[in-house]
């Protein structure tokens, strides 16, 4: 069913998408990677506007990803990066004010769509679609929209984050060591960071059924000095073998290698950055996304009332079927026998819409002699680190809504302090 969803809602995107006509292209304008439905254009005169919680030149993590995936989209629909990228980054995102400002600035330069990158960015977006109506507003995350101008975008991250949980967990019963680290910007304040930490603790418990994931939440989305003390803590406190991360640098996995053990990284591939310790990441194709909106925007170019209507609602959301997010490659000179195998089982199993992570089925996993992983399913009870069901065996998977936006729990497996 979720399968036949998933199509009926591509269908849908792709007529609206092609309801409203592309402006005349340049010959030879057309993208090698187009969204389903549309003719690329090259617009010299559009302009694409981002606001980013640090600096574009960033070599891993979070703003690097959203800012590779914007500058590969814009490639692929023949715009000029160097002019037609507006950017002002290093915009914290608990200063109203300075994104305010950040938007003014943008809105100035003749921005026809700005991406807000970060969850705090929601409320000064808000504000100033109803201010500039003429300007298409696109939040990264969160809850906020509206029915024209402004949308929210984010994806089924947690997918992926089964699968890094995965090879946490075989890691972890290769080391003999049960004990997994996770330094988390937040945790059951906000649904995105909380189904994050419960699926990667499901995924290491397929494989290693006494993994216990300690979590340690620096309250901040982005600070590179937090995320390397608690992630330095982790490995002090609890003796970790394995640390993951829901943060924006790479500290996480430097301290990992410094203190030789192994990481999942997040955002981007951080085997670079931690060659010999770092497993593999939960990522995300942000061009999938990017290369849909300014798509869409440039379509329907004068009228930004329309942008909500062609994207075929206010909230995009997407996984590893769309190839949104994904594990990223497994680096295999470190992680465990047979974990790419099983994986790549688990991935076609969330692909094809027969199963997903908050169900009440759990997995487990047998190699056979000839290298072939057969996956076991089990009916049995999602709960909660209290003890009370979430889900009952054999039940479906929670509902998108409560993943997104209401999960306010960790499951068994979870020892998180909430101070």
């Amino acid at each position: 069913m979720k399968k036949f969803l998933a199509m009926i809602l591509a269908g849908v995107m792709a007529l609206s998408l092609a309801a409203c006509g592309p402006k005349d292209a340049p010959e030879g304008s057309a993208s090698s990677n187009p969204p389903a439905g549309s003719t690329p254009v090259a617009d010299d005169d559009f302009k694409v506007g981002a606001i980013y919680i640090t600096s574009q030149s960033d070599v891993a993590g979070y703003t690097f990803q959203h800012h590779t995936g914007i500058t590969t989209a814009m490639k692929n629909l023949g715009l000029d990066v160097d002019k037609q990228l507006l950017v002002v980054d290093n915009v914290k995102d608990d200063d109203d004010t300075a994104i305010a400002n950040a938007i003014d600035t943008l809105a100035g330069q003749g921005a026809d769509i700005i991406f807000g990158i970060s969850f705090g960015y929601i409320d000064a977006m808000a504000d100033k679609a109803e201010e500039y109506p003429e300007i298409i507003f696109s939040h990264g995350t969160g809850f906020k929209a509206n029915d024209t101008n402004f949308n929210n975008y984010f994806g089924r991250i947690y997918q992926a984050r089964y699968l890094t949980g995965v090879a946490a967990g075989l890691k972890s019963l290769e080391m003999g060591n049960n004990y997994i680290g996770y330094v988390a910007a937040w945790n059951t304040e906000y649904a995105e960071t909380c189904s994050g930490i419960n699926a990667f603790t499901l995924g290491a418990q397929s494989a290693n059924p006494d993994a216990v994931v300690h979590v340690n939440k620096i309250s901040t989305w982005g600070d590179e000095n937090l995320e390397r003390q608690a992630a330095q803590a982790l490995v002090d406190t609890y003796n970790v073998g394995v640390i993951a991360q829901h943060c924006d640098s790479a500290q996480p996995q430097l301290v990992a290698a410094e203190n030789n053990i192994f990481g999942c990284g997040y955002n981007s591939d951080m085997t670079e950055q931690a060659p010999n310790n770092h497993l593999t990441a939960a990522i995300w194709h942000w061009d999938v996304y990017y290369q849909t909106a300014i798509q869409a925007a440039m379509d329907c170019a004068g009228d930004a009332s329309k942008f909500v209507e062609k994207m075929g609602g206010n909230a995009y959301y997407a996984g590893l079927a769309e190839n949104f997010v994904d594990a990223s490659p497994l680096n295999t000179i470190v992680a465990a026998p047979n974990t790419e195998e099983i994986m790549d089982a688990v991935r076609e199993l969330i692909v094809s819409g027969d199963w997903d992570v908050f169900s009440g089925v759990k997995l487990s996993y047998k190699v056979g002699d000839d290298g072939k992983v057969e996956i076991i399913k089990t009916d049995a009870d999602l709960k909660d680190n209290q003890g009370n069901v979430i889900v009952a065996a054999g039940e479906g998977s929670v509902e998108d809504g409560v993943i997104k936006g209401s999960m306010n729990y960790n499951v068994e497996g979870v020892d998180a302090p909430q101070a």
